[in-house]
């Protein structure tokens, strides 16, 4: 019975708010300042590189380990299952009344690392040459997301990884819709930016 709580667990843990803890250490408030965002990218732009990229291996070591925990308990359907957990988890943080706050990309590369590791090789692949060629973080992580998506069918994977990456990248477009619309209408920023996302 109690190897079930590795599915609150997995939930927590996609809401720890490592974006907020880093800020909150120097002063800033990453749900209202920059793009009011609680992720890597919001980071990054605000409290720099080092505690930027401390935030990012942070969100991607939350999923991975949600993941990974539940798969070692319970196969392929407990790791999707905790893997959806710590990106509702992340994306509608309960310590912050259940608002967006996370878009989940992080977050979400860490669950398809434990997941599907070949897939990731592509989307990795993807989402830096979108990002040098158009230096959008948020158009490189849609296209990944996709790229996993595409990946999946094309290897042929089994039906808990399908269900995961056609629930994961729905999740992951809802939470994005803002910054489609600003790439549709081409005020989206650019990296090293200091405002939006």
């Amino acid at each position: 019975m109690w190897q079930y709580l590795v599915f609150p667990l997995a939930y927590l843990l996609g809401a720890f708010p490592s974006a907020w803890l880093a800020g909150r250490a120097v002063g800033v408030d990453l749900r209202t300042a920059g793009s009011g965002n609680m992720g890597a990218t919001n980071a990054l732009r605000l409290l720099g590189k080092r505690r930027g990229f401390t935030v990012l291996a942070a969100d991607v070591l939350k999923g991975a380990l949600a993941a990974w925990l539940a798969l070692n308990t319970f196969g392929p359907w407990g790791g999707v299952s905790a893997g959806i957990l710590a990106l509702l988890g992340h994306s509608f943080n309960p310590f912050f009344g259940f608002k967006p706050s996370g878009k989940g990309a992080a977050a979400g590369l860490g669950v398809v690392i434990v997941l599907m590791p070949r897939e990731t090789v592509a989307a990795l692949a993807v989402f830096l040459l979108v990002l040098l060629i158009w230096r959008r973080v948020s158009l490189s992580s849609i296209t990944a997301a996709l790229t996993v998506l595409v990946a999946m069918f094309l290897l042929r994977e089994p039906l808990p990884l399908l269900v995961f990456g056609l629930v994961g990248v729905t999740l992951l477009i809802v939470r994005h819709k803002a910054n489609i619309e600003r790439l549709l209408d081409g005020t989206e920023p650019k990296i090293g930016r200091k405002e939006g996302e």
